[in-house]
């Protein structure tokens, strides 16, 4: 065997070496082990959030009490909306839907629709009683004192000094807002008694439900949304299933058009480039003897209309120049590149002509798709229960200033037999969230952001599994020295099984480094969020450079991880061996990496926009009426924008999902090609396993030889 090169020399010649090693060992089992571990113990940590979660306290408000509303087999069953005793305390929507307005709240079967006042309901009563039922049904449940004094009832909170004409949203009780001649209205009044004494302006309800009225009226708009889907979905999945389509076609297509649309994309940027100096020279040549186009930009200084700039022959002169250098740079650069271009345009074709061989490949994103639903479904439950696992916590609600005891947690139960009701005569010991003090409540925030890391985990894993698994699919493609022929049997499966028999350890290896960064930049965009409103210039200028390096970091590991993954589905080594052969390999060969890179992308994009803007153009143009042959099954739509959207973002997806696996078929074959390049010669010993295509662009060719 020979020895292993140095960091930067090329790789010797290995006579054993056919292609993905199928004779494999383990890799990375340490971290195989703490992977499967961190499994075990996020399946723990769901089963002990679903123990002690109860997801009922998102569905169903709160009231002051500790009980849900709405909540079957309750007294509250038919009482399914949240009403606020005096929604002027709460300071925003916000703190209203967290349950932390300090006000009574209690549960009603309906919010009120009229405005009304204790005051003037006592004064109703002696002559009509129904004002009162009416009213009761928003105070406390037992209370049935009409004639008890207006300071009692508001000191002990038995009845709302006031109702406001109002709605439920998020079966929240809110005040009904219109605007009438731009003017805010509630049930078309523009003032109300407060109970009080005293008469208020509707704007002071502002604060307290800010934006509400414009999220309700979003509500009507979301249910024609609804109805647009109801009666287009089978049109947009037709749509969806063209975009597949012509994906696939595009793909299969690359081998004959890669090399036309990249030299037709370039020689029209040639072109238009041409154009632009040629247009500057007759703007430069057409203001000579224009009077004050001599000017120069220094003369006339900075100016906020660009127009004025656009009047001096030295813009149009200094306009000129810059696409001169830009077209001689870029025609430089197709002079000196022609050969790699040539090389990567080849490997796109050969690419294509990979994917025709293996076409299980393309339907693997499937597989992804699922595996990430379900982290994220679990994410997301886990998450739910975690944040509803605290106990009813209370607290007294009194006037701060006035009590000491104000806003320190109490029991309701015995509430009534402390001095706190002796010392300040108007508190209540009433709901404030839910918490707890116990050992699993003080460690809620470690088990989410544990959930949220395993989360990370979990998904990067899932990517790589399935970089891994169509790398090696590839893989098995390139080093068949006669293709189709030499082509294993079932290579998409045998590779999955591969990577997840033997590599499961460096696959979880990875996505930990990877999963460990995002962290660590959603840390910091928290942080950012924290500190938005904070005055000081360097926290910001600090937290900006971290989120700069961090970002960087993060792509950078994302390169590396994905070249380790090609490395470890053909050799089966470790991680970190990998990871190191592929940037050696890729650094050594850093001008043909870029070109490649470029023109993948450029394809890629092009394909895209092909793909997303040609469907989104036959579904304009179906949805709005203007196909004559499907004018009468075309649906009626309130917004015809909807399936349209979904239509062009749908396919969009669809090309993407298709174009990641040529993206990954395309980086295997260079990695693959380069390996061949460093590894054979040509000779009968040591044959090339390249096309013909790209022994003809590199000038070498394979001594013919028989093989049996």
């Amino acid at each position: 065997m020979d020895q292993q090169p140095g960091k930067g020399e090329p790789r010797k010649f290995d006579p054993k070496f056919r292609g993905p090693i199928h004779n494999r060992h383990c890799t990375d089992v340490l971290c195989c082990v703490i992977f499967i571990v961190v499994i075990l113990g996020y399946i723990a940590l769901g089963i002990l959030a679903w123990v002690h979660g109860d997801p009922r306290k998102v569905v169903y408000p709160t009231d002051s009490y500790g009980q849900f509303c709405g909540q079957k087999d309750t007294i509250n069953e038919n009482k399914t909306s949240l009403f606020y005793f005096n929604i002027l305390k709460c300071a925003s929507p916000i703190v209203l839907i967290n349950l932390q307005c300090p006000t009574t709240q209690l549960c009603v079967s309906k919010c009120p629709d009229r405005f009304a006042t204790y005051i003037d309901m006592q004064g109703s009563y002696r002559h009509n009683k129904s004002y009162w039922e009416y009213y009761r049904q928003f105070c406390k449940p037992g209370f049935n004192k009409p004639w008890k004094s207006v300071a009692q009832v508001i000191r002990d909170e038995d009845c709302p000094s006031m109702i406001i004409p109002s709605r439920p949203f998020l079966k929240r009780c809110f005040p009904d807002f219109s605007t009438k001649n731009g003017i805010l209205t509630v049930a078309n009044q523009t003032t109300f008694k407060d109970g009080r004494g005293k008469t208020r302006n509707v704007t002071d309800l502002r604060e307290a439900a800010n934006g509400i009225n414009n999220v309700l009226d979003a509500r009507s708009v979301g249910m024609k949304i609804f109805e647009d889907y109801a009666s287009s979905w089978h049109w947009i999945l037709i749509g969806l299933f063209i975009a597949m389509v012509v994906s696939l076609l595009f793909l299969v297509l690359l081998r004959f058009t890669a090399g036309v649309l990249f030299w037709i994309f370039i020689l029209g940027v040639i072109g238009i480039i041409g154009y632009g100096v040629w247009h500057c020279y007759w703007e430069y040549d057409h203001l000579q003897g224009t009077p004050g186009s001599d000017l120069t930009i220094y003369d006339i200084g900075f100016q906020t209309d660009f127009r004025v700039y656009l009047q001096l022959r030295q813009t149009w002169l200094a306009f000129m120049i810059i696409l001169c250098i830009v077209e001689v740079f870029i025609i430089l650069m197709l002079i000196f590149l022609r050969n790699r271009i040539r090389i990567a345009i080849a490997l796109l074709q050969e690419g294509s002509r990979a994917i025709g061989y293996i076409m299980s490949t393309l339907f693997y994103p499937i597989i992804t798709f699922v595996l990430i639903a379900i982290c994220i479904s679990y994410w997301a439950v886990t998450a739910v229960f975690l944040s509803t696992s605290g106990e009813p916590v209370y607290k007294v609600m009194a006037n701060q200033t006035l009590c000491k005891y104000a806003n320190l947690t109490c029991d309701p139960e015995t509430f009534n037999t402390t001095n706190v009701t002796k010392l300040c005569v108007s508190a209540q010991c009433t709901f404030a969230f839910y918490g707890g003090e116990g050992f699993y409540h003080k460690y809620i925030f470690i088990f989410q952001l544990s959930n949220a890391f395993v989360f990370l985990w979990l998904v990067n894993f899932a990517i790589a599994l399935g970089q891994c698994t169509l790398a090696g699919a590839f893989a098995s493609y390139y080093w068949a020295f006669r293709k189709p022929a030499d082509i294993p049997t079932c290579p998409l499966f045998s590779s999955f099984g591969r990577a997840i028999r033997y590599h499961t350890g460096s696959l979880a290896f990875g996505s930990l480094i990877l999963a460990i960064v995002q962290l660590i930049r959603i840390m910091l965009e928290y942080l950012d969020h924290k500190l938005k409103g904070t005055q000081n210039s360097f926290t910001r200028f600090l937290l900006c450079c971290l989120k700069c390096c961090f970002w960087c970091l993060e792509k950078f590991i994302k390169f590396i991880n994905r070249n380790a993954y090609i490395m470890i589905a053909i050799y089966g080594k470790n991680f970190c061996t990998s990871a190191k052969e592929a940037f050696f390999l890729l650094m050594r060969n850093v001008v043909r990496v870029a070109v490649l890179d470029k023109v993948t992308d450029f394809l890629l994009f092009l394909g895209k926009l092909l793909v997303a803007g040609g469907v989104g153009v036959l579904a304009f143009f179906f949805f709005t009426h203007r196909i004559p042959v499907f004018t009468q099954e075309t649906p009626t739509l309130n917004y015809y924008w909807v399936p349209l959207l979904t239509v062009i973002i749908g396919s969009y997806l669809i090309a993407h999902g298709f174009f990641s696996v040529y993206a990954m078929c395309v980086d295997t074959l260079f990695l693959c090609f380069l390996e061949d390049l460093e590894r054979h010669d040509g000779s009968a010993e040591r044959p090339y396993y390249m096309s013909k295509s790209l022994l003809k662009i590199l000038n070498k060719q394979n001594v013919e030889i028989k093989r049996h």
